[in-house]
């Protein structure tokens, strides 16, 4: 009888892990270091997002406010592509340093920069450097980590992704406003390094790797840099207005569209069985929950009167039981197959979407809308640590690479897709109905997330 990947999972998820898990002596270091490095690149990305217009205003800077934000997620696009590539070549190591030297570099320049357009060649360098190393840390433990502690480990990945919208937000704006706004860039390498070298005994371990023939600069190179450049137009181009945005929007969007399938495995937008269907997923869910996340505090200060902070709560209460969920799926002796839990998160955004769009009506009580936000909170935290472990049980180790770097890539590449479409839809509609222009916003995400459950369905193979 063949050994499907749910066979696999449930070897591996019924199957006790060794003692201690992540944490025991054998796994704490590199554990520890990798979570913090996960955590950190997370925490600047919504720093940044804080101190930005604070930055804008003192570089004489806000002509390139967009390319700020565009530049180094276009350039981690390439990183991710290489990365995977270089992974699969040579082993995590090198990229894994090369990516931490890059990220802090990137940061340093741009803490110190002198005007607007050194900060965004610093922020176009740091973009690089943590696509190389989130590629890196995927294939770490790939390498490292027996199949049943993979669940926690990618449970604490998630909760480090999560935590940091909780709580950065809110220190880089007391940073900026109490310190200055450069130490939100030149701060974050005093902990980053540590967290580094606290990885090096865990890495040596795994550091032997039959390095394969092959170039990193090859055609997916070429063509990541091509998709690179659709992204960067699609996230410049829905920040304008009129004639400008509509053909930058189409000409990024050709760019995705043109060699996007050529970084994926081949079915990815078919939803073909097995690993395209869970390359597809991860894509589909960070499209679904960012892509509605995003609206939605804005329509309860707009429409419902909340104070922003009162509707900034409701991203507290998405990210907590996105953690709760997160935690539960890195437990062993899971009761159900993988695609059994990504159908099920699926559904729960798909409900916490439309839970929340209820409350444009001024009858539903505003508190439904964000409980009803927790579920798509409960979805998230169930499917992305899903989808991590299910790429690494249908990739081989010279595949391991390649695997997770298309697996980013569908979620770097679907969120800044439906962002972009998403929010011109949003600026074209909303000053002619407000009520239609949040529908097609949340309308939108709820499509992608039924799509999802298809998805998830389609990750088992017969």
């Amino acid at each position: 009888m063949t050994t499907t990947a749910d066979d696999l999972t449930e070897q591996s998820t019924r199957t006790e892990p060794p003692s201690g898990g992540v944490l025991s002596p054998q796994y704490r270091a590199l554990t520890v270091g990798m979570v913090a490095l996960i955590t950190l690149v997370a925490f600047e990305s919504l720093a940044v997002t804080t101190a930005m217009p604070t930055v804008a205003q003192a570089l004489d800077g806000l002509h390139l406010y967009a390319l700020a934000f565009g530049g180094p997620l276009a350039s981690s696009v390439v990183a991710m592509v290489i990365s995977g590539t270089w992974s699969d070549l040579k082993g995590p190591t090198r990229p894994l340093w090369h990516g931490t030297a890059w990220f802090l570099g990137g940061l340093i320049i741009a803490g110190l920069a002198p005007s607007m357009e050194i900060l965004v060649v610093g922020r176009i360098i740091q973009g690089f450097g943590s696509g190389l190393l989130t590629v890196a840390l995927y294939v770490v433990v790939g390498h490292l980590y027996p199949a049943a502690l993979r669940p926690r480990i990618f449970a604490a990945f998630a909760t480090g992704w999560v935590v940091p919208s909780l709580v950065g937000p809110a220190i880089a704006g007391l940073v900026v406003e109490h310190t200055t706004w450069r130490a939100v860039f030149l701060a974050v390498p005093a902990i980053a390094i540590p967290a580094a070298l606290v990885m090096r005994p865990g890495l040596a371990r795994g550091s032997a790797h039959e390095a394969r023939p092959g170039r990193l600069w090859d055609k997916r190179a070429l063509w990541a840099v091509a998709a690179a450049v659709g992204v960067g137009l699609l996230h410049y181009g829905g920040q304008q207005r009129g004639a400008l945005q509509l053909i930058l929007l189409a000409s990024g969007l050709a760019g995705v569209v043109a060699f996007a399938p050529k970084l994926l495995p081949s079915g990815t937008f078919a939803l073909k069985k097995g690993l395209p269907s869970v390359i597809a997923t991860r894509g589909l869910v960070a499209a679904a929950g960012f892509g509605a996340e995003v609206f939605l505090p804005l329509m309860l200060t707009r429409e419902r009167g909340l104070s922003p902070a009162f509707a900034g709560l409701v991203l507290t209460v998405s990210a907590l039981s996105w953690t709760a969920a997160s935690w539960y799926r890195g437990r062993p002796n899971q009761p159900f197959s993988h695609a059994v839990f990504l159908q099920a998160g699926m559904i729960s955004i798909v409900l916490g979407i439309v839970t929340a769009a209820l409350t444009l009506n001024e009858h539903v009580p505003v508190v439904v809308g964000i409980l009803g936000w927790g579920l798509a909170g409960l979805g998230m935290g169930t499917v992305f640590p899903t989808v991590s472990v299910q790429v690494l049980e249908y990739s081989e180790r010279e595949e391991q690479g390649a695997n997770s770097s298309a697996l980013q890539l569908s979620d770097s590449l679907a969120t800044a897709t439906v962002l972009a479409v998403g929010g011109s839809l949003f600026a074209a509609l909303e000053p002619h109905s407000a009520l239609t222009a949040y529908l097609v916003a949340f309308g939108l995400p709820a499509v992608l997330a039924l799509l999802g459950v298809q998805a998830g369905r389609r990750t088992a193979t017969p």
